[in-house]
């Protein structure tokens, strides 16, 4: 008799695994490259709650809380987040994207300030100002 104890049949066989991308498409949410970006207020009070950049390049698209507005600029990225997870979801480019976010300046408790999108070297000149006072 030997002392090996018989394989279990249920590890006889190889294991396979299978990659799967959790969640769907988003742009990238850092470029080193020249952004495109607009500033977002609140509609009571006129105060900045954050920006949206772009880079069709590095097909980089994002949200950009203003610190200095706390919670409220956290709770409103949530809509801005949203829409720019559906334009890339239907495969249009970040300034696209831009573009329509443009052209519905509404968002839950923000609004687009009319003539504000502006051209930075990068998104972290954007995050810089958005960290700004």
């Amino acid at each position: 008799m030997s002392n090996e104890r018989p394989i279990n049949p249920r590890f006889d066989e190889d294991v396979h695994f299978n990659l799967v991308k959790a969640g769907p498409p988003r742009y990238r949410n850092h470029t080193d490259k020249p952004v495109r970006y607009f500033t977002v207020v609140d509609k009571q009070d006129g105060a900045v709650l954050g920006y949206v950049w772009a880079n069709d390049e590095d097909d980089a698209a994002a949200w950009e809380p203003r610190e200095a507005a706390g919670p409220r600029a956290f709770s409103e990225g949530g809509i801005w987040f949203a829409r720019l997870e559906g334009a890339k979801g239907r495969g249009i480019l970040p300034s696209q994207a831009l573009a329509e976010l443009l052209a519905n300046p509404e968002g839950n408790r923000g609004r687009v300030v009319p003539g504000s999108l502006a051209d930075a070297p990068n998104a972290a000149a954007v995050e810089a100002l958005a960290k700004g006072d």
